[in-house]
């Protein structure tokens, strides 16, 4: 397992990350064995993308790299028996396209035993909004990596107050220019610092 976590480190070659999943499959490993390493590998990544031993380039590689091994353990993740502990709709706000940070969290999440829904990046107010109606999640999780967009995130409260929902959902606000003071100006219910704290809110904001 330790191999999975050097060769996305090391930026490998994906063709040899997959053959080495693929081995410890065979071996008798179990999938989610294998996304647990990759959660802790992703963690590790950000952290050290923040510091500043890591380009954005290598980042963005790593990244790949890790929806590479996401997918080829898409099929082994569907037979295997997860509890569910609530579903959570993720996605990056209006203008903002970074989605490094929020696919660590979707990672973490999902490893945790939550439903999730992302959206993606680039989300709008109406998106979120229409998501909320169909999905009927627990949690609305909102990502933003820029100052700029970070006003979205109340634009995004704003309308679910006006379509009625904001008692349906909580509302949990992450990205490296968000604080707890900020989540708390806007009316959100949680902020999370870092993929991990995402989890203890969620889990803290539902009861479980």
């Amino acid at each position: 397992m330790e191999n999975i976590k050097s060769l996305l480190l090391n930026l490998s070659n994906v063709d040899e990350l997959k053959k080495t999943v693929n081995d410890e499959l065979e071996s008798g490993i179990h999938p989610l064995d294998i996304v647990n390493v990759l959660n802790e590998t992703l963690y590790d990544v950000g952290v050290r993308y923040e510091r500043g031993d890591l380009f954005l380039s290598e980042l963005m590689f790593i990244g790949y790299l890790a929806s590479e091994v996401t997918e080829l353990l898409r099929p082994s993740l569907a037979d295997a028996e997860i509890e569910t502990s609530g579903k959570v709709v993720v996605g990056t706000v209006s203008g903002d396209i970074h989605d490094i940070g929020k696919n660590i969290v979707n990672m973490v999440l999902q490893s945790a035993g939550f439903e999730v829904v992302d959206l993606g990046v680039d989300v709008s107010a109406e998106r979120f909004i229409e998501s909320v109606k169909e999905e009927c999640p627990d949690i609305l999780c909102l990502s933003a990596l820029l100052t700029s967009t970070m006003h979205e995130m109340k634009l995004v409260i704003d309308a679910l107050d006006k379509a009625g929902l904001r008692n349906d959902v909580k509302v949990v606000v992450g990205g490296r220019p968000t604080t707890l003071e900020f989540a708390r100006e806007i009316g959100a219910d949680g902020y999370a610092e870092d993929a991990v704290k995402a989890v203890m809110v969620v889990k803290g904001l539902i009861g479980i």
